[in-house]
């Protein structure tokens, strides 16, 4: 039973469930911990679980393993691939040790072999929603389009998207060819594509907007009272935001969201998911439980008064700093 309402994801044509699921937390990533450990059963289990609720829409990357990610994804959707609207990510390159560079690579002969690997990898003879996970500053984003845009024509991608891209790059590359959806990091505490006008470009041009990590990679659940209770090995002790003062006053502006949560009987990561959705955007809540996944999945059915949504924006309004979402390399790679 779909319990989960269907969008238009920009205009080429893409009907996706406006609650998607994305899967990177699933697997570690070179050594890191990805919000703790993952079980792939239990894994698997959410995944075939968010189909039977309407949330057919899964988000991966090359990056996450790296390719392991995508090997989970083919094991999850054997004998259903069609039942499934796939997107993954390629850009941070991976050498053929299947080891990650920290080089970005948009070439177009690197485009062709990371297409390929991860068909491969997920088991399946096309790729729904295939992004730029991030751009390469060494190679024209043209290149890198025109390479995908082969790809759409020889039918091996269904759709072609970008994550965390200025309004320039967006308006550059879709002149070489349509751009289905444009990803990035947004929630309560990250709205910086918003007041960078990037949002507002989406419009302008028809584009579909995917937030991820809408509960602020894990924050606005409330389960983190203090940074040192972050695993040794967890990537979000390097991230500005969850670090030091910031990390105490954050918790401040938290506290305010879970005040408003419990006034209305949710969870104050259902009402953080609610905001997204209301505003009209896809959003790509990460678990790897089907707990977790069930309450997400509820906050789809939640609405929100124009009222509501000026009382969640004045406890963080624009502009509020919240700290860094990436530690330096991280941020220097994103609205390229």
């Amino acid at each position: 039973m779909d319990s989960i309402k269907k969008i238009s994801l920009g205009s080429q044509g893409l009907v996706v469930p406006q609650l998607g699921l994305g899967c990177m937390g699933m697997t570690g990533m070179a050594h890191m911990d990805i919000y703790g450990k993952a079980d792939e059963q239990e894994a698997i289990a959410t995944i075939h679980r968010s189909l039977e609720l309407g949330g057919n829409f899964l988000d991966t990357a090359d990056l996450y393993g790296p390719l392991v990610n995508e090997r989970l994804i083919a094991k999850a959707i054997k004998g259903h691939r069609n039942d499934y609207i796939v997107a993954t990510k390629f850009g941070w390159e991976i050498d053929d040790n299947e080891q990650i560079t920290w080089q970005f690579n948009g070439r177009k002969e690197y485009v062709r072999k990371a297409v390929e690997r991860s068909l491969k990898n997920l088991g399946t003879d096309y790729i729904d929603l295939y992004y730029l996970h991030r751009v390469d500053p060494q190679t024209p984003v043209e290149e890198t389009v025109e390479a995908m845009a082969e790809l759409v024509r020889e039918g091996k991608v269904g759709y072609i998207g970008l994550s965390e891209v200025s309004s320039e790059t967006i308006r550059r590359a879709h002149a070489v060819h349509p751009v289905t959806a444009v990803q990035s990091e947004y929630s309560l505490f990250e709205r910086s594509v918003e007041e960078m006008g990037i949002l507002q470009t989406l419009v302008e041009l028809g584009i579909g907007f995917v937030a991820y990590s809408p509960l602020g990679r894990g924050f606005i659940s409330g389960e983190l009272k203090s940074a040192e209770d972050l695993p040794a090995d967890d990537f979000r002790r390097s991230i500005p935001r969850f670090q030091g003062e910031q990390f105490q006053k954050n918790l401040d502006l938290l506290q305010e969201i879970q005040q408003m949560a419990a006034e209305k009987q949710i969870t104050s990561s259902q009402l953080a998911i609610a905001w997204v959705l209301e505003k009209g955007h896809a959003a790509i809540p990460g678990t790897k439980r089907r707990k977790y996944l069930e309450q997400n999945i509820e906050a789809a059915a939640i609405g929100l008064s124009g009222e509501d949504i000026a009382r969640l924006e004045a406890i963080i309004p624009l502009g509020t700093d919240t700290g860094d979402r990436y530690d330096q390399f991280g941020m220097a790679a994103v609205n390229q």
